[in-house]
């Protein structure tokens, strides 16, 4: 049985900082992708991070690059996404995700939902201005 569960969501001003943390079980997940995804009030869930398998290499959203830092540690079996200089565009609910395949070395280039297969329930993000 594999699940993820996201924790550190909550209600910050616009300017401040929060990290989520993403902790899976059921699996090791040292050799899939992983990924952050939101999902705004009335709007598509959206692509926000993501990080290769072995750790090396990382892909982000345009309107986060710069301010958003995905991060693993396989030991710990865990996935975190730093969030700085946060904005009230940034409220959502923002969910972990497992790829599909292990062992993909361009795994972490897909930035469709439906392409990954596993999935936490969500942490709500809230930022007023």
């Amino acid at each position: 049985q594999v699940q993820l569960v996201e924790s550190g969501g909550g209600l910050v001003q616009a300017g401040g900082s929060l990290r989520l943390s993403c902790a899976a079980s059921g699996r090791t997940f040292s050799s899939y992708a992983m990924a952050w995804f939101r999902q705004a009030p009335g709007k598509e869930r959206e692509f926000v991070a993501s990080i290769r398998w072995s750790g090396s290499s990382t892909h982000y959203a345009d309107s986060v690059k710069g301010r958003f830092t995905i991060s693993r540690d396989d030991a710990k079996n865990t996935v975190w996404l730093q969030m700085n200089s946060l904005n009230p565009e940034d409220t959502a609910v923002y969910s972990c995700a497992g790829a599909g395949k292990s062992y993909d070395l361009s795994w972490y280039r897909r930035i469709s939902a439906d392409e990954y297969a596993y999935w936490g329930q969500g942490t709500q993000v809230i930022v007023s201005s």
